[in-house]
Order: C-alpha cells, then sequence, then structure tokens
C-alpha cells in the first residue's frame, strides 16, 4: 500500500499543523523535528522498560533472598503482557494514538512512581506483584500504538530506515538501562533504581506532547464486537500472500529461537566454565550486533529487495546459531552471537516495516497485534523444550539441530511469495 501525504488536522485535539513533507521531498530524519523527539521518546520508554528488568528482580531478592519468588515476579509480568497482547490491536484502533502513547507513559510514570514511596515504610513486595502486571499490560499496548504510528511520521521510502534507528538506539538503551539500574541500585537501593525508572516515563511524555502525527484517514468509525476486532487482524494476515508466509515462517523461527540466550549461558558457565563477567561481555557484544543490523537493513533492503534481505539473514542467523554449541573461544562465540543477533535485527526490521507499508491505516493495530500473537504463540514452549533437549544431550548438537533447522525457513521461504516481494 503506497504511503500518500496528506496536509490535515493532526491528532493533538484539533489543533492544526503542518504535515509532514510526502515521501518525494522528504528531508534527513535527523532534520524532521517530529520524528527526532519521537525517536528519543522511545528510547526513554525503553530505557526505562530496561532499568524495571534489573530494580524489580534486585527488590525482590533483597527483601525475601528467594530466587523462585523472582521468577514468579517475572512470569506474572509475561502472562500479562501476553494477555494484553491479544487485545491491544482493537484498543489501538479505537483510540486517538498519541494520547494513548502519552497515557502509557504517564500511567507507568505513577505505577513505578509509588513504589519506592511504599518503600520508605519498609519492603512490601505483594505491591510488585500488582503493579509489574498492570505496567507490563500497559507496555504492551505502547508497544503496539508506536508500531501505528511511526508511518504517521515519515513517508514509505524512509520507513525502514526510520524502524533501523528506533531499534538500533532501544537496543543500545536494552544495553544500557541494566548497566545503570545496577550502578545506581548499588549504591543507593533498588528502590532508587524504581523511582529512576518511573521518572524516564515521565520524561518520555512529556517529549510526546511535541510530536505531531498525521491525521488518520476520516472514515467512519466501524462498530463491531470484540471478537470481530480480534478476528479482524488474522483475517487480513491470512489473506495477504506476504504477511501469511511470514506469520508462519516466523511462528517456526520464534519457536526455535527464543530460549537462545538460555543456551547461550549455559554453554559458557556449564561446558566452557567461565564467569558471570565473561557471560556478560558476550552478551554486550551481541548487543552490538542488534545495533549493526539495525543501522544496516535500509541500505541492505535497498540493494537486495525484501524478499532477498529477509531469507539471507535467516539463513544466516541459522548458521550463526548452529556454530555457537561448537565454539570453544569467548571471541568466536562472541562474534558468531553478535551475527545472530544482526540477521535477526535486519529480518525482524524488514517484516515490521513492510506490515507498515501494506496494512491499511485504520487496521494497523489490529494487524500489528495478530502479527505478534501469533508468531510468539509456541515460543515459550519452544524454548522449554530447547533448554530441556541441551540438558539431556549437549549445547552443540541442540544448537546444530535449532540452527540446521532456520536454515531450512529461510529455504522455505524461497518457495513463497516472500521471493518475489521487490525492492524498497
Amino acid at each position: 500500500m503506497s504511503y500518500e501525504a496528506r496536509r490535515d488536522k493532526d491528532t493533538s485535539g484539533g489543533r492544526t499543523s503542518r504535515a509532514p513533507s510526502p515521501p518525494g521531498e522528504a528531508r534527513p530524519l535527523w532534520r524532521q523535528r517530529s520524528f527526532a523527539v519521537f525517536w528519543a521518546a522511545q528510547t526513554l520508554s525503553v530505557l526505562g522498560d530496561s532499568f524495571a528488568l534489573i530494580a524489580l528482580p534486585l527488590l525482590v531478592l533483597e527483601a525475601t533472598g528467594s530466587l523462585a519468588r523472582m521468577g514468579l515476579l517475572t512470569a506474572v509480568g509475561g502472562a500479562a503482557a501476553v494477555v494484553a497482547a491479544v487485545f491491544a490491536g482493537a484498543v489501538v484502533d479505537r483510540v486517538d494514538r498519541r494520547r494513548l502513547l502519552i497515557g502509557c507513559d504517564l500511567v507507568r510514570m505513577m505505577l513505578y512512581g509509588v513504589i519506592p514511596v511504599v518503600w520508605l515504610f519498609g519492603p512490601q513486595v505483594w505491591l510488585l506483584y500488582a503493579v509489574l502486571p498492570l505496567c507490563e499490560a500497559v507496555g504492551m499496548l505502547f508497544a503496539v500504538g508506536y508500531v501505528t504510528v511511526v508511518r504517521s511520521l515519515v513517508g514509505t521510502r524512509q520507513l525502514t530506515e526510520a524502524n533501523g534507528r528506533l531499534n538500533a538506539t532501544a537496543a543500545a538503551a536494552g544495553v544500557l538501562g541494566p548497566l545503570c539500574a545496577g550502578l545506581v541500585a548499588a549504591w543507593t537501593g533498588p528502590a532508587t533504581a524504581v523511582g529512576v525508572d518511573a521518572a524516564s516515563f515521565g520524561v518520555s511524555a512529556l517529549c510526546m506532547l511535541y510530536v505531531r502525527f498525521r491525521a488518520r484517514p476520516a472514515e467512519a468509525p466501524e462498530r463491531a464486537g470484540l471478537w470481530r476486532d480480534l478476528r479482524t487482524g488474522v483475517d487480513f494476515l491470512r489473506g495477504h500472500p506476504v504477511l501469511r508466509s511470514l506469520t508462519v515462517l516466523l511462528f517456526f523461527f520464534s519457536f526455535l529461537t527464543l530460549g537462545l540466550n538460555d543456551l547461550l549461558i549455559y554453554h559458557l558457565k556449564h561446558d566452557l566454565g567461565h564467569d558471570d563477567g565473561t557471560v556478560g561481555t558476550v552478551m554486550a557484544v551481541g548487543a552490538l550486533g542488534t545495533i549493526t543490523g539495525a543501522l544496516l537493513v535500509a541500505r541492505l533492503r535497498r540493494r537486495l529487495g525484501f524478499g532477498w534481505t529477509w531469507t539471507g539473514s535467516v539463513a544466516v542467523s541459522g548458521l550463526a546459531f548452529a556454530g555457537l554449541g561448537w565454539a570453544r573461544d569467548v571471541p568466536v562465540l562472541a562474534a558468531l552471537g553478535a551475527a545472530f543477533l544482526a540477521c535477526v535485527a535486519v529480518a525482524g526490521t524488514c517484516s515490521m516495516s513492510l506490515r507498515q507499508e501494506v496494512t491499511p491505516e485504520p487496521l494497523l493495530g489490529r494487524v500489528t497485534s495478530a502479527f505478534w500473537t501469533l508468531q510468539y504463540a509456541a515460543a515459550p514452549l519452544g524454548a522449554a523444550l530447547l533448554t530441556w533437549a541441551a540438558d539431556h544431550r549437549g549445547t552443540a548438537p541442540v544448537g546444530l539441530v535449532a540452527g540446521g533447522c532456520c536454515v531450512l525457513i529461510a529455504v522455505a521461504g524461497l518457495f513463497t511469495p516472500i521471493r518475489r516481494s521487490g525492492r524498497g
């Protein structure tokens, strides 16, 4: 679906603003104020999420000393996100998306802000089990909403580049956040780190006040039941040849790869006997691979086209995965991990950009929600199976089989409409 520039009212309560330049007149992204501010806001939101990833488990550990209680907190948060993903698309397509993003940041600011205040009077672990699921559910709404508004900021020709930059800084924030959270927690305690987390969402909401989006098409809102809303996204994916093929292939790819981090950590610590510092170093190098892939994806797609970029990146990621279990040297393991994550970043950014390009604006939230839900529906089971097999059979053969299956997924993509997807 082509992206048409419109000069109309924005979505900020009826005030008028000048719409971004149409694709043919597009300025460099760094010169587009609304995109730059949105970019900063998104980075701050990811930074806040990554702070919580470290600070909340540390609070549980500090209060209870129980690893099982930490795991339970992670589980309830993850479950809330999965449930929210089912409904997020229908909500995003029914409301003003800019206001939704601001509201999500403000809600998370308030919820996380309660924790350090309560902790001043003593630990209350039950509060974490109430706050985190709510924050994870709101965070899923934000994630779906964020995907739907990128197209309102840039033209189609810049969409892949914009997604690449957003994903690159998100990856950088995902590395910097835990590091900073750990330092803050070490200096002043985990509760203070949660307070910093809350503040980051407040700054993100403030940034979003200065972002202007193109207006969504003026169409009469369709009043449909929630079940029909949920089916709409699935029906669109099923009816689009390329998205249908991507959804099926990514279902299997996610099943095979979600447990890779656990496999790599187990290989480093159990098989090779390295310490936690080495594990952290390898993971940091892997994050650099994610950043590199996200920054290169636009150039690769312009040169090779969508089909070859996506299938090639999946194939190379499979080869890197297959070699992880056999590698014995830390530099080789770090390089393979970086190659895998770089290729996953390329494939993921390509598929997200294509979905944004071809999905009608009123359906974008529901289609995104359906795509993510279907893609990751079986991934937790796959991670459990992968790690169980590695525990019983060893990391090398399991990694080889899983990586080989990823290569087969790429080969299968060549026999689908994905291969015929053109340049752009």
